[in-house]
């Protein structure tokens, strides 16, 4: 898991030059956060796609379900996130719908999905599709992906880059939360950041940029 929040990663992915991969995801219920390697399953219509999923999943795991981003039924609700816990998972992150949302709170298991929906499936597909990759919207997610989803929504970030991601989130967080504590102690931003200063460079050197400025005096806002 990771106390980091998906802004503070997109943040740092815009830093470090990387795309931004955000899904449309939402929490299903209040404080729902998860973090961990994507295990992928296309759901069938059945729930055995996902227990097998299960069987070799990795610790801290995010089940990354594909139902087609489907909105006419739901496809995991209480006992699939029971299961999902008790499997050692971090959460699950649905294309398509979820339900039991007041069970799903209760369990505690992060879950994000496209909505919920009181009807589960009423019929299998049989033509089952390779798991090496799933959508999530309009992205495309492997094995080779980290996922964190929280209050915020849904990032996805390579597993190769996520140890510099989230160093760099880590820095972010660190300055702005003590911006943030001299603010409360009624230091402005505006002095903080030395703004002034800014704009007279600025009027001197029209390309004088601000992140730029925020950058040379070990400042930051990402908003």
């Amino acid at each position: 898991m990771t106390d980091l929040t998906t802004p503070q990663i997109a943040d740092a992915c815009v830093r470090l030059g990387i795309t931004l991969r955000c899904a449309p995801q939402r929490a299903a219920f209040h404080g729902s956060s998860v973090s961990g390697p994507a295990v992928l399953v296309h759901h069938i219509g059945s729930v055995d796609v996902i227990l097998e999923a299960l069987e070799s999943s990795p610790d801290q795991a995010v089940l990354v379900v594909d139902d087609d981003a489907r909105t006419d039924r739901a496809c995991i609700g209480d006992l699939v996130a029971i299961e999902a816990l008790h499997a050692g998972a971090s959460g699950i992150v649905v294309n398509g719908c979820h339900r039991d949302t007041t069970e799903l709170a209760a369990i505690g298991l992060g879950v994000h999905s496209l909505g919920s929906h009181p009807a589960g499936p009423t019929n299998i597909d049989t033509s089952r599709k390779p798991n090496d990759s799933v959508r999530l919207g309009d992205i495309d997610v492997t094995s080779n992906d980290w996922i964190v989803a929280d209050a915020d929504g849904v990032i996805v970030v390579a597993i190769d880059r996520w140890a510099e991601v989230a160093k760099v989130a880590s820095e972010i967080r660190a300055t702005e939360r003590r911006q943030a504590a001299e603010a409360d102690n009624g230091r402005s931003l505006r002095s903080q950041f030395e703004f002034a200063t800014y704009l007279k460079r600025r009027a001197e050197q029209p390309s004088y940029g601000f992140r730029h400025h925020l950058a040379t005096i070990g400042a930051s806002i990402e908003e």
